[in-house]
C-alpha cells in the first residue's frame, strides 16, 4: 500500500496545491478531498493515477480548498461512465453537510446526462461519527474531529498486520480523537507553519498547529510515523528540511514532509 500526495498546502497557497491525497492498495484507490478546483485532474494525471481506478472518494469537510475539486472528479467519472471506460459504480463519502452540498452542486452544475447517473452509478453516501465501512478492501472508521470552524470528519484505516493509518483532517488534534489516533502506524496531521514563525503566520488564530505542536502530539500518542501537511508555502524551497528539524526536536519517530506528487509506502 502507499499514499500519493496530490497537494500539500493550505487554502491560500500558490506554490503548491491544496492538501488532498490518494491511498492505494494495488489498483484500488481512495481519493481523500479534491483541492479547490480542476487542478486535481492535472495532479492525478501527473501522478499516473487513472480516473478509472478511483471508485471511492472521501471528503473531510465543506471548505472550498477540499471540496470544489470533487465536482470536477465527479464530472470526469460520469463522462468516463458514459463512454464505457469506467467499470462499475463510484462512491463519494462524507458527513451530512458535505453530501448535501455535493449533491446540490452536482445537480446544479453538471450536465443532464451526468445528473442521470447520480444514485444510479455515482453515489453520494452520508457517513456518521464512528461509522465503519470497508473501503478499498480495508476497514475504515470515520470520526468527527469536533471542529470549531466547520463540521469535519477524519478517518482511521486498518492496513493489516496490526497497522493503521489515521487522518486527523486539517485542524489540531482534539482529545476525542484519541481512540483512533493513539498508537497509529501513520498519523497525518496539519502543520500550518514552523513554531518559531507562529508570529508571522498566526496559526492559532486560524485554528491550526505548528510542526512542533504536531510532533509533540505524535510523541505523546506513540505514533510510529508522522506526516506533516497542509502548510504555508513561503518556505517551500526548504520546507522539508525546516519542518523535519523542528519536529525531530520533540518526536522520536519517523517524520515525513511530502512535496506535491510524492508517494510514500505504508510499510
Amino acid at each position: 500500500m502507499d499514499i500519493t500526495f496530490l497537494g500539500t498546502g493550505n487554502a491560500q497557497v500558490t506554490a503548491c496545491y491544496n492538501t488532498c491525497f490518494v491511498v492505494s492498495d494495488g489498483k484500488c484507490r481512495l481519493l481523500v478531498d479534491g483541492g479547490g478546483g480542476n487542478q486535481v485532474l492535472v495532479q492525478l494525471e501527473r501522478a499516473g493515477i487513472a480516473m478509472e481506478d478511483i471508485h471511492e472518494v472521501f471528503v473531510t469537510h465543506k471548505h472550498i480548498d477540499h471540496l470544489l475539486g470533487i465536482i470536477w472528479v465527479c464530472r470526469i467519472i460520469c463522462e468516463r461512465m458514459l463512454k464505457g471506460t469506467f467499470e462499475g459504480d463510484a462512491y463519494v463519502y462524507g458527513h451530512d453537510e458535505v453530501i448535501c452540498i455535493l449533491e446540490d452542486l452536482a445537480r446544479t452544475l453538471l450536465a443532464a446526462k451526468h445528473v442521470r447517473l447520480l444514485g444510479d452509478r455515482l453515489h453520494f453516501v452520508e457517513v456518521s461519527d464512528g461509522e465503519r465501512r470497508t473501503i478499498i478492501g480495508h476497514e475504515v472508521t470515520f470520526f468527527d474531529i469536533a471542529s470549531t470552524k466547520a463540521k469535519q470528519f477524519g478517518f482511521r484505516m486498518e492496513l493489516g498486520a496490526g497497522k493503521a493509518l489515521c487522518c486527523c483532517g486539517d485542524e489540531p488534534y482534539n482529545e476525542r480523537e484519541e481512540p483512533y489516533a493513539r498508537g497509529a502506524t501513520w498519523l497525518l496531521h496539519e502543520a500550518f507553519c514552523l513554531h518559531d514563525q507562529a508570529d508571522i503566520f498566526h496559526p492559532y488564530e486560524k485554528h491550526h498547529s505548528t510542526a512542533r505542536d504536531a510532533a509533540e502530539l505524535a510523541e505523546r500518542l506513540g505514533v510510529q510515523n508522522l506526516v506533516l501537511y497542509h502548510t504555508e508555502d513561503k518556505t517551500i524551497a526548504h520546507r522539508r528540511e525546516l519542518y523535519t528539524a523542528e519536529a525531530s526536536q520533540v518526536y522520536s519517530g519517523c517524520i515525513y514532509v511530502p512535496d506535491d506528487l510524492n508517494t510514500v509506502g505504508l510499510e
